[in-house]
């Protein structure tokens, strides 16, 4: 009743700002993603008898509070579809840091979800496993798949049609790369959680964000299956400044960017103004991730490692899906 499994993180080239349902973790708007191949979550969970209640553990600590909760609540909507009642131990790693703005709660829980239904003995296919991974963190269910994901945001009431579907594997478009720049490994101040119900509380722009994501989504979309890098860069980096906007216009303030991530953002426009094409996105948080194609990506990377703000670089393409593993870490 053991299972390992690994997930990669996803980045929303348009992005998922708001919850109509809290609890069910249903969005106001569909959202766009790629999942990436250099940064991934692996997920060992074992159920068993001899543990009296959950545990977690998270790149070597021990955690307690809110998120060994939030942990155990998934636990709890496996275990009632397995009909358990073992409890379980969660340990998890990381090659990238956590809750800085890089989606380690969509790996996080894609792999959690993956590793516990398996465990458990339950075999689902990817609706069934997105639509539980997204009650942990919205954007898990996208980290399910490889390559181009879209969530859709559903209607239902019950959250039964909102759940993510792949718009084209990792190897439909293998020379699109994104530089991901990490200006900061601190962890934010205001989760993204708490982030999305205070825009939506009482942003005066939050209105103008809802009524416009569904242009970019087609957009996208057109952009990703045609292979348009310009169409998908720019509404990618403007997708993003738009979500921005709503999160600075709350009351109080949200303000996610360090100055170094404005000195990166200068630095990509500069790029792209001296025939470097390339595109920044930017999600709750401060690291900034550029968009480019292969025949610039050394020439980019290059330039973002030369600047003094940025702490690590990694290097992505579109990854995998999900999947288990044999190496176990405990």
């Amino acid at each position: 009743m053991k299972s390992t499994a690994i997930a990669n993180s996803n980045i929303a080239l348009v992005k998922y700002w708001g919850k109509r349902n809290e609890k069910l973790i249903l969005p106001f708007n569909s959202s766009i993603s790629m999942t990436l191949d250099g940064l991934y979550t692996a997920t060992t969970v074992e159920f068993s008898e001899k543990y009296k209640q959950d545990s977690l553990s998270i790149d070597g600590g021990h955690i307690f509070g809110e998120e060994l909760s939030k942990a155990s609540v998934q636990l709890d909507i496996i275990r009632k579809l397995a009909k358990s009642t073992l409890k379980g131990k969660m340990v998890s790693r990381s090659n990238f840091p956590k809750s800085a703005g890089l989606a380690s709660s969509a790996s996080g829980f894609a792999a959690l979800t993956l590793a516990a239904t398996k465990a458990l003995g339950l075999h689902l296919d990817r609706k069934e496993l997105g639509i539980i991974a997204r009650q942990g963190s919205g954007s898990a269910c996208r980290s399910l798949y490889g390559g181009f994901v879209e969530w859709q945001k559903g209607t239902l009431e019950d959250g039964s049609d909102s759940y993510a579907r792949q718009i084209a594997p990792k190897d439909h478009w293998g020379e699109l790369a994104m530089v991901v720049s990490v200006v900061t490994a601190k962890e934010k101040k205001v989760k993204s959680r708490a982030g999305m119900a205070q825009t939506v509380a009482n942003s005066p722009l939050y209105k103008a964000w809802l009524e416009t994501v569904e242009d970019d989504l087609v957009k996208a979309r057109k952009g990703i299956k045609e292979m348009n890098f310009t169409l998908l860069g720019a509404i990618a980096e403007m997708n993003c400044l738009k979500m921005h906007c709503t999160m600075v216009t709350t009351t109080p303030h949200i303000i996610y960017w360090e100055p170094q991530t404005v000195s990166m953002m200068k630095e990509v426009m500069a790029m792209r103004e001296e025939g470097l094409e390339c595109y920044f996105t930017i999600d709750g948080g401060p690291q900034v991730k550029i968009l480019c194609l292969d025949k610039d990506v050394k020439k980019i990377e290059a330039r973002v490692r030369e600047n003094k703000d940025v702490q690590k670089v990694y290097l992505c393409h579109a990854g995998d899906d999900a999947g288990i593993t044999k190496e176990d870490l405990f």
